[in-house]
């Protein structure tokens, strides 16, 4: 969809004598400096968030060719640049949704709004693979659900739109007001009201009435009966606005829909039904509550549209899972390996293609395989033509299409080096690992196209034993530290250890897109690789043992001075290489008594800094030791009023201001009031507690542990298990070998029933002593095959069961992880 530059004005009342190309047209909204695709057609918003402002990235915007922006002021640079357009507005976030409001009512068209605590997605994408035969359907992208996000969605709506499928998420109150103006639902479901994101809400009751407010002035809503909560909430709405509502029960029969009977077998279930007094039967390849709960939703929206039940119980039965995860793996020669699960449509695609380019680096090009897309809104020609496009717009080097329909229109693919093939055999035939080197490669293929085959030939690790770390936990938990600090408080992230085992360059991508204003890490070297891999954030270096002077100026590591011996040798190795006013972080040893300058100490440190320009106090800082330990809070005022005391001595030195920092995890929540300049985050940024008083019970746990079953066996009680013969077994057991040993990081203390494995939702104890490679575990009460995956450690065993059975704490058993064991990053 087309608007010129006028009519956006108009729609934001601007008059048209402030623009300066008047003749100007815009296809596309963009938010995200990262995201550009088409310059020439993109209207840029300015937006200004907690720690961030996109005024910031008009210059180099304006450099890649945009020539249209919302913004809430202007400046010397931007009055320079004569052929924009610049709209100036009270608030570019509110323009944003002004824009997209009045684009929504230009469509008298079925707009279907979800909302809930969970399923937002699994039934919008549900809908549309149940709904695609009927209507040329526009969806939100992935879960473009937020005050951002939906307008970004409704963008997408077209003249070739016959039905929109739109996510609403909230935080906190106030905000679904916004979201219903702009999506004015003609169809609005609530899957239902738990406790995720709670956070933002006083109550479960203020949450509930919150997310409702969508429901307003629907002419058809559908919820389920069985939840007392949303029914109560909604019940004032049934008697002023809503024509009609579709509450679904399974154990009232005088509702709408009645959901009678679910019959499960291993892999399905049948679901009978009662809607408008007639009882119909449907199949669906699901067995989990929480699926069925999205199936019955689904079921609701498709009577009310008027679909047949015949049709509707043959289109159940080809439902797919909804892959909502991106993985990231290492791959083979120096590859990233990102695989999407999720659909494969024109919809998904950038924000695919938008991932892997905030993972990319300068050493690496970037590489795509794609399979067949399904089809949208669009022809087949037009759609491959938008893809080469895009794929054109994002500077992709290497591409590579498989299936017919890629083989088809082969010829629209331009400006990049192209293969095509007609099926993922073919693929995986003709291609050899050594066609791939030093590239970050997005892989993404519908699921009958079996990618799997592409990621085992591209992956580098193939251990059956996987470490999963959950992104959006990790920018969840920092979002939960930076809550608690001021706005102008800077944020240390702390990545060292490799990230405390999870993989720093991941850690460091993910929370470089969060905002946070500084990375530390414990060497050199680990700095130099984030470097390496793309990071341009300042990384501070806590223990600096240098022995290459050269590359820690050459990749501007700033290094902590802890001594006068290691300030004197920096400034001379400084000098070497023309550094001038470098940035060094001042440590003081406030009572940890392991490094850094005592009070004595400081006059002969001003008297170095100021002797020479080479090296320049950027920040001071010092470590609080038991933080966590209420009972000895008296040490810690003693060392918080020991760092004033240094930092007004070394403050008063220097006539530039020196950042002051001293609270680590446990200090943030426990001493807010010493938070100073800046707060450094170390193992809460992971998901562990320091605190168990409820003050971090917000935190999400960022990495899980999972292995396989390899082997199940019967044996009599009396038989032995493992080395030694110290698993003795007191009765008839069945015993599963599972591939995880102490090379793994499984430590061998974790043995003979010390330590449980999570199989198919039963605590299974190990059996015998843990192995290099194997552990064995008693599973007689779980019900389990060969090759089903078990926990180690993640949602149901707390890494801080297995720190406990050791004897140590949470940080050892994460930081212990073997290197062989693989790495998978995953955003939903």
């Amino acid at each position: 969809m087309k608007y010129s530059i006028t009519e956006i004005a108009d729609i934001l009342h601007i008059k048209e004598d402030r623009l300066n190309d008047q003749e100007a047209v815009v296809s596309q909204l963009l938010t995200d400096s990262r995201s550009l695709n088409y310059p020439k057609e993109t209207l840029f918003f300015a937006l200004k968030t907690k720690n961030n402002d996109g005024h910031n990235y008009i210059a180099q915007l304006y450099k890649q060719g945009v020539r249209n922006f919302v913004v809430d002021h202007v400046d010397e640079v931007t009055r320079g640049m004569r052929d924009a357009n610049f709209l100036v507005v009270d608030n570019p976030l509110e323009a944003l949704q002004q824009v997209a409001m009045s684009h929504r009512r230009k469509f008298n068209i079925p707009v279907i709004g979800i909302t809930g605590s969970r399923g937002k997605t699994t039934v919008k994408e549900w809908l549309n693979q149940l709904l695609k035969d009927d209507y040329k359907i526009v969806r939100s992208p992935r879960s473009y659900n937020s005050q951002i996000g939906v307008p970004l969605s409704l963008w997408d709506i077209d003249d070739n739109t016959q039905l929109a499928i739109i996510e609403a998420g909230i935080s906190t109150t106030g905000e679904m007001g916004n979201l219903q103006a702009m999506i004015r639902p003609t169809i609005g479901i609530i899957t239902n009201i738990g406790s995720e994101h709670n956070d933002g809400f006083a109550s479960m009751q203020e949450k509930a009435s919150e997310k409702c407010k969508i429901l307003t002035s629907c002419e058809c809503i559908v919820y389920c009966a069985d939840d007392p909560l949303v029914t109560s909430t909604i019940k004032p709405l049934l008697d002023v606005d809503v024509a009609q509502e579709i509450a679904w029960s399974r154990t009232d029969a005088t509702r709408q829909l009645y959901v009678k009977s679910v019959a499960k077998t291993d892999k399905q279930s049948t679901l009978t039904y009662v809607y408008g007094g007639k009882q119909c039967q449907l199949t669906a390849p699901f067995t989990s509550d929480r699926d069925l709960e999205n199936v019955v939703t689904c079921l609701a929206v498709m009577l009310h549209l008027g679909i047949d039940p015949a049709v509707i119980a043959q289109r159940m039965k080809r439902l797919t899972p909804v892959g909502t995860r991106i993985n990231v793996m290492e791959g083979v020669n120096n590859c990233t390996i990102i695989a999407d699960g999720y659909t494969s449509d024109y919809n998904s695609l950038t924000p695919a293609l938008d991932f892997m380019f905030r993972r990319s680096s300068k050493q690496h090009d970037n590489a795509v395989i794609l399979s067949d897309l399904k089809p949208d809104v669009y022809s087949d020609e037009e759609l491959y033509i938008r893809v080469s496009e895009l794929l054109w717009a994002k500077n992709i080097k290497h591409f590579y299409g498989i299936g017919a329909d890629m083989c088809r229109y082969g010829k629209y693919f331009k400006g990049m080096e192209c293969q095509f093939f007609k099926s993922t055999q073919e693929f995986v035939d003709k291609m050899s690992q050594g066609d791939f080197e030093n590239e970050t490669v997005l892989v993404k293929g519908a699921p009958e196209f079996d990618f799997d085959q592409i990621i085992d030939l591209l992956e580098a690790k193939q251990h059956q034993t996987v470490e999963e770390i959950d992104l959006n936990a990790l920018a969840h938990n920092f979002k939960f530290f930076r809550s608690l600090i001021k706005p102008t408080t800077k944020a240390v992230a702390m990545v060292k250890a490799d990230g405390y085992g999870t993989g720093s360059y991941e850690m460091a991508k993910t929370l470089q897109d969060c905002g946070c204003d500084y990375l530390a890490v414990a060497a050199q070297d680990e700095g130099v690789d984030l470097r390496n891999a793309g990071i341009t954030m300042p990384i501070i270096v806590l223990n600096p043992s240098v022995v290459n002077y050269k590359s820690l100026f050459q990749y501007h590591l700033e290094p902590e001075v802890y001594s006068i011996i290691e300030a004197r040798e920096l400034i001379k190795e400084g000098a070497k290489y023309g550094a001038k006013n470098f940035p060094v972080h001042i440590k003081l040893d406030t009572g940890m008594h392991r490094l850094g300058f005592i009070k004595e100490q400081l006059p002969e440190l001003i008297e170095l800094l100021h002797s020479q320009d080479v090296i320049k106090p950027a920040s001071m800082f010092s470590h609080l030791c038991v933080a966590d330990e209420p009972a000895q809070d008296a040490y810690t005022h003693m060392q918080l009023d020991y760092f004033e005391q240094c930092t007004q001595v070394l403050q008063a030195a220097f006539n530039h201001h020196i950042t002051r920092h001293i609270l680590n995890t446990t200090g943030i929540v426990r001493f807010p009031e010493y938070q100073y300049d800046m707060v450094r985050i170390g193992i809460g940024l992971y998901g562990i507690k320091t605190c168990y008083d409820g003050s971090e019970d917000a935190l999400k746990p960022v990495a899980s542990l999972h292995s396989i079953i390899i082997s199940l066996k019967d044996w009599p009680a009396g038989t032995t298990i493992g080395y030694g013969r110290h698993g003795v077994l007191t009765r008839p057991s069945r015993i599963a070998t599972v591939t995880i040993g102490y090379a793994d990081g499984y430590d061998r203390h974790f043995g003979n029933g010390h330590a449980q494995i999570w199989v198919n939702g039963t605590l299974c104890p190990t059996v015998g002593n843990v192995c290099m490679d194997a552990v064995m575990v008693d599973v007689t009460e779980a019900q389990c095959q060969v090759g089903d995956r078990v926990e180690i450690f993640g949602e149901h065993i707390p890494i801080e069961r297995l720190s406990e059975a050791r004897d140590t704490i949470p940080y050892e058993i994460l930081t212990s992880i073997s290197p062989r064991v693989k790495r998978v990053y995953y955003r939903e």
